[in-house]
């Protein structure tokens, strides 16, 4: 019995302890107070955050100095998430670089001071430089390929990059650090396709700044690439052929079927109706019961004409026998033979051989 009590309780508690130690992680970063993290862009402007909308319970101000140089001075231009504050935006005149800067951002909720502490801050290690641009791939020899790029940091010498690169037939990416702003890649084969990335960060002889820029847009280059060179130009043949035309095909259409649906004229001549006559003649079955004279209203004296008259006189028709076939009609009476109505009586005519007359 003990035994089965044991199980049962374990097989209960076995996920509510499996629950919490996932939700583990989650639920510490959500009661962990929240930190101010500051990055500067480019050098063009700096964002200091402390948190998002759904971790934080009051509204902060944040004040900031150099040390030994400045008077602590309020966020001029304070970032917000739905009416809640979540940061402040320096911009590039506020900036002093290779000075100590420090920030106090605190809040005050029903009497009580919330204070988000901050360290000292080195501006030069913050350095967030933007994604390389114009990548360009050459064709230095039969199997060769060097990359280039530029930079929209206005240092470039205080930068080194990272190119990654992968070709359709490749399963992961391969990445290589540089120095300079030049790839050579030594061997290509020409029945692949590849693709390559840069991204950039500031080096150690400029600051200690481990934030890497955003990663470049793509250059591409082999056999399947529709044309070499920077995918800007396959974006934008994307976004026509995947956005626009369809699109354009949708109102054409919707043009089309408006057309067809207002102008009667058009829809009779693209979808041309067979005609059924069987409706006009419902009545001439189902009332006359297919009486043709009766449905078309005929007169009775005309349907009469129509009718065939078998009353006429008949007409007797006879052949005259040749002469060599000539026998008497009669031998012992000189009776004529009778006349047949509406025959004419032949005039009468002499036989040498015979004291008879035929008539026909």
């Amino acid at each position: 019995m003990a035994h089965a009590t044991m199980a049962v309780l374990s097989a209960f508690l076995m996920p509510i302890l499996l629950l919490l130690y996932g939700l583990g992680p989650y639920l510490a970063a959500a009661h962990s107070p929240p930190e101010v993290e500051c990055v500067l862009f480019n050098e063009e402007y700096m964002n200091c955050t402390w948190g998002s909308r759904e971790t934080l319970t009051a509204n902060y101000s944040l004040y900031y100095w150099y040390e030994n140089t400045s008077p602590v001075v309020e966020c001029k231009q304070y970032l917000q998430d739905q009416g809640v504050i979540i940061g402040c935006y320096f911009n590039q005149s506020e900036i002093i670089q290779f000075k100590p800067f420090r920030v106090l951002v605190n809040a005050s909720l029903d009497g009580r001071t919330l204070q988000i502490p901050s360290k000292r801050m080195e501006l030069q290690d913050l350095v967030k430089p933007g994604a390389p641009v114009n990548l360009t791939i050459h064709n230095m020899s039969s199997n060769q390929l060097q990359l280039t790029w530029a930079s929209p940091y206005t240092r470039p010498h205080c930068l080194e990059h990272a190119v990654k690169y992968k070709s359709n037939k490749d399963t992961s990416w391969t990445e290589h650090q540089l120095k300079g702003d030049v790839f050579s890649f030594p061997s290509v084969d020409y029945e692949k396709y590849y693709t390559f990335y840069v991204r950039s960060k500031i080096n150690t002889f400029c600051g200690n700044s481990q934030l890497w820029s955003e990663w470049s847009v793509p250059v591409v280059w082999g056999s399947n690439s529709t044309s070499k060179g920077t995918v800007e130009e396959q974006l934008h043949l994307f976004w026509i052929h995947t956005v626009l035309i369809p699109i354009t095909s949708c109102l054409l259409l919707l043009v089309l079927v408006v057309l067809l649906v207002r102008m009667e004229r058009v829809w009779v001549i693209l979808m041309p109706r067979i005609p059924n006559p069987s409706k006009n003649f419902d009545e001439l079955f189902i009332t006359h019961n297919g009486n043709f004279q009766e449905w078309a209203g005929v007169p009775k004296d005309v349907e009469e004409s129509f009718k065939p008259n078998y009353s006429e006189n008949i007409c007797y028709v006879s052949e005259l026998p040749s002469k060599d076939s000539y026998e008497p009609l009669w031998e012992s009476s000189n009776r004529l033979p009778p006349v047949m109505p509406g025959a004419l009586a032949a005039p009468r005519e002499h036989n040498p051989y015979k004291n008879s007359y035929v008539e026909a």
